[in-house]
């Protein structure tokens, strides 16, 4: 912490939840921001002097949203691709075509103030740590530019080359341009590789290899995964000791109970689950057998085209039958997990003294008000690292 930094205190919390196992849940609380750090926590009746201070007159307070899996550097719409899912059309992976179409026309400006955007969106309700991958490139030239773009505005990049065999080339051409020179071009820039596990996409044997590039670069592995059938990426994750596996719509047992063995987090994408109309992740099995769970807005033009964590936290608890601990849990500390930044001062998901002060504010006095009020935006400040970075909803009801 920063001594010299002017302290804050923020009083009159209604309710804290910490996401700390230690610290738990807590009423009528109070805590303290130093520089980009929690100084303190405890009751608001013991709170120490602070160089300003809010009092929040009852509300709730607690962690930013982790948001693990985004695809947030992109050009185009596909709300006409939508209409037509929605008309009965079923969702096939060829739609992101259209997005590599755009975005390989778009300037690396436009793909920036795009993603930025986005990420001020994503903010503005209580996202405070923010995942994004490329793979709307699927060439060096284009796949760079989003790495670049994704490093300037997210927290974590993720290289998705193996998105998609683009149309007219040849698989294994395609293969050895991802894990060679693409990889190469986007390595500086990422933390992550991934592969789209799915068919329609890429088979189990091209996905190993497509991951085992990226983990001798020096990469982390994540894979989607069983979105549109039991395509054998959850058990390759497993595998290979992914620290995700996401979508998981499909799973046998074998599925579930290799998951339950492993240390590779399950991350379920509400948002794409309403939209493509897939059955949905059987997150309450996963739950009941012990599988770590994170919830993302899986924010994509074509599938999932929200950057709404509180919705996809209500959906969780509406739709999927995780219960609200378990859907804040997923939301903040298991996409930590799934980004690797659950460990060490700098772990985010949590609000503990020391730690990051990633936090945010809801126009209500408890975290229950997000399923039971869905829809309606309920987050007025989030403080990113310390610093406000959304309030335009703050003064009035506070005054």
């Amino acid at each position: 912490m920063d001594d010299t930094a002017p302290s804050r205190l923020i009083t009159g919390i209604g309710e804290l939840t910490t996401q700390d196992p230690e610290l738990g849940t807590s009423h009528a609380a109070a805590l303290v921001i130093e520089g980009d750090r929690i100084a303190w926590i405890g009751p608001a009746s013991s709170a120490p002097a602070a160089d300003a201070s809010l009092d929040v007159h009852g509300r709730a307070v607690l962690p930013g949203w982790v948001d693990s899996h985004t695809h947030l550097v992109f050009a185009g719409d596909r709300s006409a691709e939508f209409a037509e899912r929605m008309a009965g059309r079923p969702y096939a992976a060829g739609g992101i075509m259209t997005t590599v179409a755009a975005t390989r026309a778009a300037s690396e400006a436009e793909l920036r103030a795009g993603a930025r955007r986005l990420r001020a969106e994503a903010a503005a309700g209580g996202t405070t740590t923010i995942e994004a991958k490329t793979g709307y490139g699927l060439d060096v030239e284009t796949e760079a530019r989003l790495a670049r773009v994704g490093a300037e505005v997210a927290d974590v990049v993720t290289f998705l080359g193996a998105h998609l065999v683009p149309p007219g080339l040849d698989r294994r051409e395609y293969l050895d341009l991802v894990t060679g020179p693409m990889l190469a071009a986007v390595a500086p820039h990422v933390h992550f590789v991934d592969v789209f596990c799915e068919a329609g996409a890429f088979d189990v044997d091209e996905s190993r290899e497509v991951l085992l590039a990226g983990r001798a670069a020096g990469l982390a592995l994540t894979v989607h995964g069983n979105q549109l059938g039991e395509s054998g990426g959850v058990r390759l994750a497993v595998e290979l000791g992914a620290a995700s596996v996401d979508h998981v719509n499909h799973l046998s047992a074998a599925d579930v109970d290799a998951l339950a063995g492993s240390g590779t987090v399950a991350t379920i994408l509400p948002g794409a689950d309403l939209s493509t109309r897939e059955a949905l992740a059987p997150a309450r099995l996963l739950a009941d057998a012990g599988v770590a769970l994170a919830i993302a807005s899986n924010c994509n033009p074509g599938t999932s085209y929200t950057t709404s964590m509180q919705f996809c936290v209500a959906t969780a608890v509406l739709q999927h039958r995780l219960s609200l601990e378990e859907a804040l849990a997923a939301a903040t500390t298991g996409g930590a997990r799934a980004l690797g930044l659950d460990r060490g001062p700098d772990a985010v998901g949590t609000l503990r003294v020391g730690g990051p002060a990633d936090l945010q504010l809801l126009d209500a006095p408890s975290v229950a008000h997000i399923p039971y009020r869905p829809g309606v935006p309920l987050t007025i400040a989030t403080w990113r690292r310390g610093v406000l970075e959304r309030s335009p909803r703050l003064a009035p009801p506070l005054e």
